[in-house]
């Protein structure tokens, strides 16, 4: 369960008084202004330029897409006059981005920024004593309500291990500040957490003290936040259980999460991505497997049922176990060999052999519950019944393919690739976004240094509904023909089957070259795990000869640990994909060269491109002008972007796919390219041409 509906007095606000949003967004941000004569800062007429529209987006409740370059300080374009509207009109502004990295950024840097202008400048004291607050999802807080019921019923739920680590978790309970579940080391098991964590019913303002369940007191902290961070995961996931009516907005009220909110979504180039994800169904034998051991675990001989006294309960949850292991077992023998993700295209792949043992357990678990007078126990019974049907309700979508808007899968995952987990995501989000974000009646504001496709926002703006919505962009105000230098290798065979093993070979001998040859920190970018490994394979031996710090993906690092490393080490070179095209920031020489090794195009064959593909060209559309070419546009933009963070870096790109030479959209991305000159290298001219920064 994710929801925020805890409460139900929380209604609309009285009529406010006028915003000030837009007046002083002007002053602030003026040549000579406020920013400048309190901060220090210096003028940028594209920052002016971003925070005056949002301004007016804000004042007017509508909806805005605004592309604003690396450099802009687009974070305080849209906090300082969202700060000022919120205070104003005692509303929320909910900040949503994709990257913890920005988070942080919102959090302890920007924040406190806002927070000092205010003080400076008379004019806005009014506005100094703004809160904020991060919005977690409920399964990340400690509930010490639940903790103490399973401190009691220890017994009937927790072996002797288990019961040793609930009391690591009480002892830890005593001392942190937060309860929020990242904050214990090493982490809980995630059994013994799903008992006392704030995701359940017990955990309310009903059952709960306020002064000490962590969560209560995080909710508190949100209700009277003017400013509440989120993740685009969590955003859409709230959104999907309800949104602003789940908690507490009448029908017809307008707000996102909550009654009269606005909303910014940075990095909202991940929007369609997330949505989709999140839009859709995602049910995977492992959340089946501790759903059912909550109930009665076969190895502990402990659960709820047990605590009931049900030995009904507890042969109906054996009876769900060996029926999801056939199902499951079959998806994976029958689907998942050999590969890993498989489209469903036909109902009925499998037998429904867990329908019944799921509807046993629901019934059963309705008569137990009836039988308890209204209480905490009670609403615990029925939000495991709730679950249970839950589970029922979405093998029986995905066996059936429900929706007919949706595509489905299924894949696996795990270390022993062992888990299987059934998908489903909706072929087209927009219809989605229109009703539950931009038709929300509030102001939605999306913004991000890439959400042109070749140099226009409509395709965007169709992509995520926003129909309606105006659009602007502002360039980057860094200097980019004087700091950035690009180079485009020409002799590296283009991607084919025929050709991998030469192509491998080719982007070694390159990276290898281009990474020696600058004395700072070089981030290779990759679109395939197994390339990445293959030349890594190749050239880590040779890193570690020579003392470099070779750091790459997947391996043990985090992220967010590998881009500190890198800042840190100075000279460090850095493998990575996917998600390291966006949100990585290394200022400094730490990053002197972004080495993209192949055009960042989506492959084809995953169920939710292929069916965009299929929807696109049943409307007599070019599914690679469409969608496979402005995704990778995109993504390319992105990666670019990881180089110049600010006005005094400087470094390379080097680009080692012929194809935006070879072929006819290759000058679509040499287009995307901040400045416009480029080196052609070959293996003979490398040497004299090649020249970084000294």
């Amino acid at each position: 369960m994710i929801g925020l509906n805890d409460d139900s007095d929380l209604g609309l606000p009285p009529a406010p008084p006028p915003s000030q949003a837009v007046p002083l967004a002007a002053r602030i941000f003026a040549e000579g202004g406020w920013l400048e004569q309190g901060l220090t800062l210096e003028h940028r007429p594209q920052q002016e330029e971003m925070a005056r529209a949002t301004a007016a987006a804000f004042a007017a409740d509508e909806p805005l897409l605004f592309e604003a370059g690396t450099g802009v300080g687009k974070s305080l374009a849209y906090l300082l006059p969202g700060i000022i509207h919120a205070v104003d009109q005692k509303r929320q502004l909910i900040v949503s981005t994709h990257t913890i990295s920005l988070q942080e950024q919102l959090q302890t840097k920007d924040l406190p920024l806002c927070r000092q202008l205010f003080q400076a400048t008379p004019d806005l004291a009014a506005y100094t004593d703004f809160k904020s607050a991060v919005l977690v999802g409920k399964s990340n807080y400690l509930c010490t309500t639940r903790l103490g019921h399973a401190l009691a019923d220890r017994a009937s739920l927790f072996a002797d291990a288990d019961y040793e680590e609930l009391q690591r978790i009480a002892t830890w309970a005593e001392t942190t500040e937060t309860g929020v579940r990242h904050d214990l080391r090493p982490p809980p098991r995630l059994e013994v957490w799903d008992a006392v964590n704030a995701d359940s019913s017990s955990c309310s303002r009903k059952h709960c003290d306020c002064e000490r369940c962590f969560y209560q007191r995080a909710r508190a902290r949100l209700r009277t936040a003017q400013v509440v961070i989120v993740n685009h995961a969590l955003l859409f996931a709230l959104i999907n259980a309800g949104g602003a009516q789940a908690n507490g907005a009448s029908h017809d009220a307008r707000g996102v999460l909550f009654p009269d909110d606005f909303l910014v979504l940075d990095e909202a180039h991940t929007v369609p991505g997330v949505a989709t994800d999140n839009f859709g169904l995602s049910l995977s034998s492992y959340g089946v497997d501790r759903a059912l051991r909550h109930l009665f675990n076969p190895r502990t001989k402990r659960g709820l049922m047990r605590k009931h006294g049900s030995t009904e309960g507890q042969q109906l949850v054996l009876d769900a176990f060996e029926a999801a292991e056939q199902f499951f077992n079959f998806i994976l023998t029958h689907l998942l060999t050999p590969r890993s993700v498989v489209r469903i295209r036909e109902a009925d792949v499998a037998e429904p052999v867990l329908d019944g043992p799921l509807g046993a357990l629901h019934r059963l678990l309705g008569k137990l519950s009836d039988r308890l007078e209204e209480g905490r126990e009670r609403d615990e019974l029925l939000e495991q019944r709730q679950r249970i049907k839950a589970i029922q309700a979405g093998l029986n979508e995905w066996l059936s393919l429900g929706n007919k808007g949706h595509v489905y899968w299924a894949e696996r995952s795990g270390r022993k690739q062992t888990i299987v987990t059934l998908r489903g995501a909706p072929i087209d989000v927009a219809p989605a976004l229109r009703q539950h974000l931009f038709g929300c009646g509030t102001s939605i504001v999306c913004t991000s240094a890439t959400l042109a496709m070749g140099g226009e926002i409509t395709p965007f703006a169709t992509r995520i509904g926003a129909d309606q919505a105006a659009r602007a962009a502002v360039k980057s105000p860094f200097d980019y023909e004087r700091h950035m230098r690009v180079f485009v290798a020409a002799d590296v065979p283009l991607p084919s089957p025929r050709e991998a093993k030469l192509a491998i070979e080719s982007l070694t001998d390159y990276v290898r070259f281009c990474t020696e040859r600058v004395s700072g920190g070089s981030l290779v970018l990759f679109t395939s795990y197994n390339d990445m490994r293959a030349v890594a394979g190749a050239l880590e031996p040779v890193y570690r000869e020579q003392g470099r710090t070779f750091l790459m993906q997947g391996v043990d690092l985090s992220r967010t640990e590998l881009a500190r490393r890198m800042r840190e080490t100075g000279n460090a070179v850095l493998f990575g994909t996917d998600s390291f095209w966006t949100g990585v920031d290394v200022p400094g020489e730490a990053l002197s060269q972004v080495i993209i090794t192949r055009l960042p195009f989506d492959p084809p064959t995953h169920p939710i491109t292929e069916a965009k593909c299929e929807h696109i060209r049943d409307q007599g559309g070019n599914p690679f002008n469409e969608l496979t070419l402005p995704d990778a546009l995109i993504k390319f933009r992105q990666g670019i972007g990881r180089l110049i963070r600010t006005t005094t870096d400087r470094g390379l790109i080097t680009i080692l796919d012929a194809r935006v030479l070879a072929k006819t959209y290759g000058r679509l991305f040499l287009e995307c390219l901040p400045q416009s000159q480029f080196t052609r290298l070959t293996k003979t001219n490398r040497e004299n041409t090649f020249l970084p920064f000294t």
